[in-house]
């Protein structure tokens, strides 16, 4: 019985040595979890900082305007007798919308044309008159005042027939604007009278809205305090002008919209409760995909910035005080940290303006392995392809 016990203590002895031996011999060769040795380098993929010349843009907000708009109002008063047009539709310039009741000023005209006739017979009587009297008096067959009498009279004739041919020609147009038509050509939305209502010359409502959608404006507003950045930048050389105006729009869906437009004009004020100024782009609209009052995005080419400098989003980090850091590979094959400037985005890149120099090595993948001053292994990382400004 002694004996089995003494047997089973040596094994465990055996065991607990062999064990040992076994775990030495493992951290002799790397350490935990063979691997690198605590000073050995720590694997890292870097990106190689170069310049290069990198379209700026900015992102702005607004809306969707109708290129052209009219409010379609009667100019004469009556009752509607019919509506001319298919609600939603698109109508032509000068194409009949609505018809007014046109039986008074068809009397109105007829009238006119009427005093016209007869103002016209007068004339004509008063001018045979003036004729013979002139020669009448020229052998005194009839005293200078009745003379005179006789063409002052014709001569008041002929402004009379002058007069009836106003009124005769202000009762033809509103006889015509009892036909409404439409000033442009364009899509025309809903009505807002039915036949048999009664209408007023120059009413405050209108009876219907045509759009031409032909082309959208979208008004889009910037701050001031950004205008004059991009001013200074342009004037002291930092961004080179693009000599490009053209917009890109972002739909509310998220989509590209596939036609460019272009930028028309900058307000002339700066609006003093926002602090922004107003700016306008023309987009062409052949499918109508555009409508106005929809909320978009425009992306504005702002300029060139020649020796730009990109590097990737993830390689930055702020420090405690709100400082953009990166880690570069210093000269020794160490980490090192360096402040940076950045300015915006591009894309998924930050665009850097100082702490950086063409060649430096930027860690961008196993930031969180590496601490400052640790020995690092770089290895270059292809670029993806670069997102579009």
């Amino acid at each position: 019985m002694s004996f089995d016990r003494s047997r089973a203590a040596l094994s465990a002895a055996s065991l607990a040595a062999i064990a040992l031996t076994l775990a030495a011999c493992g951290q002799a060769k790397g350490g935990p979890g063979g691997g690198m040795g605590p000073g050995g380098p720590t694997p890292v993929g870097v990106v190689v900082a170069k310049t290069e010349p990198v379209t700026l843009t900015s992102e702005l907000t607004g809306r969707t305007s109708a290129y052209l708009v009219s409010e379609v109002r009667p100019q004469v008063g009556g009752i509607v007798k019919a509506r001319l047009f298919q609600e939603g539709g698109y109508v032509r310039a000068g194409q009949p919308l609505y018809q007014i009741d046109p039986a008074t000023f068809q009397a109105a005209y007829n009238s006119a044309a009427a005093g016209l006739a007869q103002a016209q017979a007068t004339a004509t009587a008063a001018k045979l008159k003036a004729d013979r009297y002139k020669e009448l008096v020229a052998i005194n067959a009839v005293s200078k005042q009745d003379n005179d009498d006789a063409q002052a009279a014709s001569l008041q004739a002929v402004a009379n027939v002058a007069a009836q041919k106003a009124a005769l020609e202000s009762a033809r147009i509103n006889l015509g604007w009892t036909r409404v038509v439409s000033p442009i050509s364009g899509r025309i939305g809903k009505s807002s009278v039915t036949p048999g209502a009664l209408v007023t010359a120059s009413q405050a409502t209108a009876l219907a809205t045509v759009q031409d959608l032909s082309k959208i404006y979208v008004d889009l507003t910037q701050s001031s305090a950004e205008m004059l950045k991009l001013q200074a930048a342009l004037n002291s050389g930092q961004l080179g002008r693009s000599g490009s105006a053209q917009v890109t729009l972002k739909l509310e869906d998220g989509s590209t919209y596939p036609i460019a437009g272009r930028l028309e004009f900058s307000d002339v004020t700066v609006d003093p409760t926002t602090g922004s100024v107003g700016l306008r782009a023309t987009f062409d609209n052949p499918n109508g995909v555009l409508l106005p009052g929809m909320y978009v995005r425009a992306v504005l080419g702002k300029g060139v910035a020649s020796d730009g400098m990109l590097i990737p989003q993830a390689a930055v980090s702020r420090d405690p005080k709100g400082n953009a850091t990166v880690m570069v590979v210093g000269a020794k094959g160490a980490a090192e940290p360096r402040q940076i400037v950045t300015t915006q985005t591009v894309g998924d890149k930050w665009l850097v303006t100082s702490g950086l120099k063409p060649g430096d090595q930027v860690i961008v993948e196993g930031l969180q392995k590496v601490r400052p001053g640790a020995p690092v292994k770089p290895a270059v990382i292809t670029a993806p392809a670069p997102a579009a400004q």
